[in-house]
């Protein structure tokens, strides 16, 4: 799937979160040329590493890009990237906004090199407010905009969750508003301004379900959605491991109870509508926790399949990399890399063409500075021009 290509898109990030939005980005076809600070991305040394600076969190966040190794605070370099900016259509940075002034990359800054382009600019909070100074990162975020609060609601007292949510949904908010001003582009020929702060977008996704009562200006009812706030909501444990089961619809907690031999609970007015169930969904929890210990793990995956239950294994990210589901859809490719070896890597999960549609990732990630000659030559400088920026440590190039 590639409807970016022919489309450049300059990336300023660090650490995740415009690293990942540039990243699928360059899945679907764009060219990302990711701008680095002479030490590289700081992902760089996150994870394990096989050889310096080629850590797996960098692996895994910047496939298929080129490296810019570039001094941003001397002008020479900020010459340089201007020169890139005016033959660009997206310009990405995750920095403060007031960085972004003071490094001369700000929205107006740029916007008269190429009134054309994209400039989208994705960080903590809004600039509007007063957070707008304060750093932030992914556990902020989530202390933040109520995630942490919520597990505490669970488990006793405020826990983050160990993925980097924050950071990664953001990203995917960064690609939806991308895209849509691209597509505005084509329908009138002006670039445009887009922010997207982490703090609002994770407020927006955690409101879906746990407003609750105060989706009302008036509150009816305390927030949260008690379903997911249940400590019973968790996978269960089977005669010789653990199933996670999730019979959601009236006909599937039929199908459920039948299925384990409790049809006496179908008449339990506790359960009679979904409204009943919800309120009394750890009393359900319960039962499915009484039941499931009574057989093997492979026991109930025939029962379940046989009455179309709701099931899945709990996998381990070891798990994973042979499920046998992941396999059927050929979901990880394994890429040869010039200096880190045969690596494992994901498809892109939109697949073009539906099924059987091309899924194959964006190539591999760049060492730092690999293209910094190759990217400045494509925007006019000669090779003793490049030579002399090297040499004045403006920017970095690979040795070969």
């Amino acid at each position: 799937m590639k409807p970016l290509a022919g489309v450049r898109v300059i990336e300023v990030g660090a650490v995740v979160l415009a690293p990942y939005a540039a990243s699928l980005l360059a899945d679907m076809g764009a060219t990302v040329v990711k701008i680095e600070p002479l030490e590289g991305d700081s992902t760089r040394s996150l994870g394990h590493a096989e050889h310096p600076g080629m850590a797996s969190l960098f692996l895994n966040c910047n496939r298929g890009k080129q490296s810019v190794a570039m001094d941003l605070r001397q002008p020479e370099a900020l010459a340089a990237l201007r020169k890139l900016v005016a033959q660009s259509d997206v310009f990405l940075h995750n920095m403060r906004a007031d960085s972004a002034e003071r490094l001369g990359i700000g929205y107006e800054a740029l916007r008269e090199l190429n009134p054309k382009m994209v400039y989208c600019a994705s960080y903590g909070y809004g600039a509007a407010g007063r957070g707008a100074r304060r750093p932030a990162y992914d556990d902020i975020i989530q202390a933040g905009c109520g995630i942490a609060s919520i597990k505490g609601r669970v488990d006793g007292q405020p826990a983050y969750a160990p993925t980097i949510i924050a950071d990664k949904t953001t990203a995917l908010f960064v690609v939806i508003g991308i895209m849509g001003a691209l597509m505005e582009r084509v329908r009138t020929g002006e670039g445009r301004q887009l922010e997207v702060p982490m703090l609002e977008t994770m407020t927006h996704f955690m409101s879906v379900e746990h407003l609750n009562g105060l989706t009302w200006e008036e509150p009816r009812a305390p927030s949260g959605y008690l379903r997911l706030l249940n400590a019973f909501r968790r996978p269960h444990r089977t005669l010789d491991g653990y199933l996670a089961v999730m019979p959601h619809s009236e006909s599937q907690w039929k199908k459920f109870f039948t299925a384990v031999g409790r049809a006496d609970v179908l008449s339990d007015p506790r359960f009679a509508t979904a409204s009943d169930r919800s309120q009394n969904i750890e009393a359900m929890y319960i039962i499915v926790s009484e039941v499931l210990p009574t057989r093997t793990s492979a026991e109930w995956v025939e029962l379940f399949t046989e009455h179309d239950v709701p099931y899945g294994p709990v996998n381990s990210l070891e798990d994973l990399t042979k499920d046998p589901h992941l396999a059927d859809v050929g979901f990880w490719h394994q890429v040869e890399h010039p200096t880190e070896g045969t690596l494992r890597v994901p498809s892109f999960p939109v697949r073009d063409g539906g099924p059987r549609g091309d899924a194959t990732p964006s190539a591999i990630a760049p060492g730092l500075g690999q293209h910094t000659r190759e990217v400045l030559r494509s925007v006019g400088y000669s090779e003793s021009e490049i030579d002399t920026l090297i040499t004045s440590k403006a920017v970095r190039a690979a040795t070969a």
